[in-house]
């Protein structure tokens, strides 16, 4: 596994231990469709919230959250819907959005964690 996966996986290990924390149940990870992939998808109570998880060991390339271009967020949006689709007993009764989780720094289990909520889809 290349460096590159090993840091996302263990950024994506952080993002949905701390959903976890906040309440959240853990429902999918690394779903996958013909349309693409979803990181975390996660639910409490009254929500169901696909989370895409972007990590960088630094801010050189920018800030992780800058890569949620309007591009990929109509394309986060459709994954959602598609995993909605797929798992309609698991949805119903619950909103469905989309979040991003960021962290920087050398190391996931130390990085800076930010937590975008409700992330506008063009």
């Amino acid at each position: 596994m290349a460096d590159k996966d090993v840091l996302g996986r263990a950024g994506e290990d952080r993002a949905a231990r701390y959903l976890e924390q906040l309440g959240f149940e853990i429902l999918d990870r690394n779903w996958r469709c013909r349309a693409g992939e979803i990181d975390v998808v996660a639910a409490d109570a009254s929500t169901v919230v696909v989370v895409e998880v972007k990590t960088r060991r630094g801010e050189a390339y920018g800030h992780p959250f800058e890569a949620l271009d309007a591009r990929k967020r109509a394309r986060l949006w459709r994954l959602a819907v598609a995993w909605a689709g797929a798992h309609r007993d698991q949805v119903q009764g619950r909103r469905l959005r989309i979040d991003a989780v960021g962290l920087v720094g050398a190391e996931p289990a130390t990085a800076r964690l930010e937590h975008l909520v409700d992330v506008e889809v063009p």
